[in-house]
């Protein structure tokens, strides 16, 4: 099989370390902290994705804003 360091099964042509395994303190929190504020983002994004009300809003596009980042800073503060 033929692939880069990208390809998660060509581990006989080009071995790469195992992801998360051997990795320094700092790394490792640093990491995790990352991962905790990304899943934040992406968590508050993909609320308002769901939601029917604003597939079929009929207004102005900056009404449409506001009631974005008012359900947006809902969701992070809960």
């Amino acid at each position: 099989m033929l692939g880069g360091q990208g390809v998660s099964g060509c581990r006989s042509c080009c071995p790469r370390p195992v992801p998360g395994k051997n990795l320094r303190g700092w790394h490792r929190r640093h990491n995790r902290d990352h991962a905790k504020i990304r899943s934040l983002g992406e968590r508050a994004m993909a609320t308002p994705k769901c939601w029917r009300l604003l597939r079929k809003l009929r207004c102005s596009t900056t009404r449409i804003t506001a009631v974005v980042r008012a359900v947006l800073a809902l969701e992070l503060a809960t």
